[in-house]
């Protein structure tokens, strides 16, 4: 790309799943939005309320709290993953799955894109069927859409299997726009 003009690159509306089960769980989130914040080529725009919800899969630890990021980015998805899990690194992650977490960030959606890499699927392949990603996402964009199905967020909610336990926790923070 040595010849294109940064006016030429295309902004992508992303969405980014934020959550913490070890620590100061609020203090984790919000400080995983500052590292995103300060990631060249990114932009948050959106910050829903922060929700407690119970682990999935099986993950050890206590409750989550989660919230949901609406981000523009001038970066590919792979790119994207990347800064994300150097972000991750940088508050203390270790790669492992089904474990206790300081800090997970998924990316939801980033625009239109339909990936399947060994690295990464986008749209995230189980976002319908997680509350704790569609509640807080309902709440900044209620006109969200499946870029691969079409399906509106508030139609995937109400599909959603029953026992998913989310509450709101504070909404102190959130930025609706």
């Amino acid at each position: 790309m040595p010849n294109q003009r940064s006016d030429d690159i295309e902004a992508h509306l992303g969405y980014l799943s934020v959550g913490s089960n070890v620590g100061d769980r609020e203090a984790a989130v919000l400080a995983a939005v500052r590292f995103i914040e300060k990631k060249e080529g990114l932009t948050v725009r959106r910050c829903s309320s922060l929700f407690e919800t119970a682990p999935v899969e099986g993950v050890p630890g206590g409750y989550f709290i989660n919230s949901v990021l609406e981000v523009q980015s001038l970066l590919c998805p792979t790119d994207l993953l990347l800064r994300l899990k150097a972000v991750e690194e940088e508050m203390g992650r270790t790669s492992g799955h089904n474990e206790a977490r300081e800090i997970d960030i998924d990316i939801v959606t980033l625009g239109g894109w339909i990936v399947r890499t060994e690295l990464l699927t986008l749209p995230h392949p189980r976002y319908a069927e997680r509350a704790f990603v569609l509640v807080p996402l309902r709440e900044i964009a209620p006109e969200f859409r499946c870029p691969k199905t079409g399906r509106p967020v508030a139609e995937m909610i109400e599909d959603l299997p029953p026992g998913q336990f989310v509450s709101l926790a504070s909404t102190r923070w959130a930025v609706h726009g």
